[in-house]
């Protein structure tokens, strides 16, 4: 234990969502489609406080789990709709759910009158459920479970441990982004000093890629477009690319971390064909460009420095109409500059 502990921002809302957790029962734990590794430890780390408060509870998944976090304890214990129907759950604790779009593949699950405990860090969340315990500043959700933790006096065992170094580490790219914080080291000390072994948490969950995933990389570096002034970049991916290298939808997770790389890029955007014919945008920026802001323009959300949504069109449809929204950006904090 370490003589200073971080203090949440926000303890009204921790107690409130600790005090939901601590006296309802038959729990069903949710979170977004398509989910990483903040979703899936936050995921984790709620049935591990609702294991050790003595809760029933189930953990629900709409579509397969990518594999790469099967490392995390407790797994294999997360369900898909066809195990866990006809079940409807009153009790539901949605994490890492930037809005509650998020989680409506699993919707079947929920009852009409239903009791949501919102547990997340999206800057773009609108405070939905009974309990909104929402923290936009904090590195990831797992940062704000980590206090919930705390405030329900459930120890750090090592299994939980896990799932919140697992959550923070990804979604601060391995303590890299200006989301990590002085806050983030602390608890991240902590979590290590509960029995966690970074590098095989590291190397799974930031480090191994597929083979296919590495022919995917391939083709999508070839073909990536960067702006004449440098300050932005797009990698597309088809159906079609993907078929190409027999890669998966989760081998495409991360690409978008390459456009972001190049030296003078401030944007980066990955545009996924998805099976439906819809496109998924992935955006990232450095330290100017509030990407959120872009992604709401087109019904999505997420963060200032990382943001998603999802647009109607053809792949070449979509990029024109995120790049219009990139240069747009751009050119305002341009201007703001020589305010």
């Amino acid at each position: 234990m370490t003589s200073w502990q971080p203090e949440p921002r926000d303890k009204d809302a921790i107690a409130r969502a600790a005090e939901a957790l601590r006296s309802l029962d038959d729990w069903l734990i949710v979170t977004h489609e398509r989910p990483d590794g903040d979703a899936l430890g936050s995921a984790l780390a709620v049935a591990h406080m609702l294991d050790a408060l003595g809760k029933r509870y189930a953990i629900a998944a709409g579509e397969a789990l990518p594999p790469r976090f099967r490392f995390l304890p407790m797994y294999d214990r997360i369900q898909s709709i066809d195990d866990l129907a006809p079940r409807q759950f009153q009790h539901i604790v949605a994490v890492d759910c930037a809005d509650e779009q998020r989680f409506a593949p699993v919707a079947p699950l929920i009852a009409s009158e239903r009791f949501v405990v919102n547990i997340d860090h999206h800057q773009t969340n609108p405070r939905y459920g009974r309990v909104a315990c929402v923290d936009p500043l904090a590195a990831a959700t797992c940062e704000v479970l980590y206090h919930v933790a705390r405030a329900l006096d459930v120890p750090l065992a090592v299994d939980l441990a896990k799932c919140l170094y697992t959550g923070i580490l990804t979604d601060t790219g391995g303590f890299s982004y200006p989301n990590t914080t002085r806050e983030v080291h602390q608890i991240a000390a902590e979590l290590l000093a509960s029995g966690v072994q970074p590098y095989d948490i590291a190397e799974p969950a930031l480090e191994a890629r597929t083979l296919e995933q590495m022919r995917l990389l391939q083709i999508a570096l070839r073909d990536m477009t960067i702006a004449p002034d440098g300050r932005y970049a797009f990698i597309l991916v088809s159906q079609a690319m993907l078929a190409s290298c027999n890669a998966s939808e989760d081998d495409v997770e991360g690409l978008v971390g390459f456009a972001r790389s190049v030296e003078t890029v401030e944007v980066g955007v990955l545009l996924r064909e998805r099976p439906d014919g819809l496109v998924k945008a992935s955006l990232r920026s450095k330290r100017r460009v509030d990407v959120a802001a872009i992604a709401q323009r087109f019904g999505g959300g997420g963060h200032a420095r990382a943001a998603g949504c999802v647009l109607e069109g053809t792949l070449e449809e979509a990029k024109q109409a995120v790049e219009a929204a990139v240069i747009a950006a751009l050119r305002e904090v341009d201007e703001a500059c020589k305010r």
